[in-house]
């Protein structure tokens, strides 16, 4: 992709982030967009049907650089998947703080999920554990644990380490919660 096109895509799409960190998506104009990021309409509309058409590139091309990071072959532990995935996040750091608010639609949850669960059966079926529905129970569990202790740090602007974060969901996944509450 030419420089020029990509620099143009990056500021549209950054004015979008903008907004949305200010304001719900159907608020939003083409109009504004443009405005703020001084282009003209024409030019958003060489790239974009609309803003919910830019907000739907943005949100695909999160999940695919989040699938892209799980498809590298040291990920097999709980530990290094939730390390690929905080990385991209943290990346994606503004992005992530829109879709996280209340101003964002968490559809894109349900692509992570499939990710997450995907991930699960194929260790637990490298593994020899028999997948059954408990172990299909357990694995949304598990993600539905991740995803709060996630949220959490997106919350609290990405206060702790990668590494922290990681080890905490592989020791809240493998463990519960009963280290973290009572101390044993």
């Amino acid at each position: 992709m030419d420089r020029r096109v990509r620099y143009t895509k990056n500021v549209i799409k950054e004015t979008l982030i903008s907004l949305l960190s200010e304001k719900k998506i159907n608020k939003i104009t083409v109009t504004e967009v443009c405005k703020i990021a001084d282009i003209n309409r024409a030019t958003f509309y060489r790239y974009y049907l609309d803003i919910y058409d830019l907000y739907d590139h943005m949100e695909q091309e999160f999940l695919d650089e989040l699938k892209e990071a799980t498809k590298v072959n040291h990920v097999d532990t709980v530990y290094t998947f939730s390390e690929e995935i905080l990385d991209v996040l943290l990346r994606n750091k503004q992005l992530v703080k829109v879709l996280f608010s209340s101003n964002g639609n968490l559809n894109f949850l349900n692509e992570i999920l499939e990710i997450s669960y995907n991930k699960c059966i194929l260790k637990w079926t490298e593994d020899s554990i028999s997948v059954n529905e408990q172990s299909e129970y357990a694995s949304v569990f598990i993600f539905n644990g991740a995803l709060g202790v996630v949220n959490y740090w997106v919350k609290n602007d990405f206060d702790k380490e990668i590494s922290e974060i990681a080890q905490t969901i592989q020791q809240l996944s493998y463990y519960g919660i009963k280290k973290y509450i009572y101390g044993q």
